[in-house]
């Protein structure tokens, strides 16, 4: 499956690149395709491009603040986790992917 991804927390600092990693490790364990993008302190780091959106089979936002330029996936499924949840039960993320 091509995921693509957002997480963003509200200091942006830590926990924005810590949801970033995990998801990135349980999908490569999962066999999964995912490229992130972390909104944190430093702006929009690895910006997703429109045909990376695009090619992607669901959008993931591990976020507990608003994502910034949400109308980028409009019309592609979203899953909405807490930034917590993709820190410390990535693989329970992907289990909503299904659904």
């Amino acid at each position: 499956m091509k995921i693509v991804a957002v997480t963003a927390c509200p200091t942006g600092i830590a926990h924005t690149y810590m949801a970033a990693e995990r998801l990135q490790e349980a999908a490569r364990q999962l066999g999964h395709s995912i490229q992130v993008e972390t909104q944190g302190a430093m702006g929009i780091e690895n910006e997703l491009r429109a045909d990376t959106i695009a090619d992607a089979d669901v959008a993931v936002f591990a976020a507990d603040i608003a994502v910034q330029k949400r109308e980028r996936f409009a019309g592609k499924k979203i899953v909405e986790v807490g930034v917590q949840e993709a820190i410390k039960r990535p693989e329970g993320v992907f289990a909503h992917l299904e659904k």
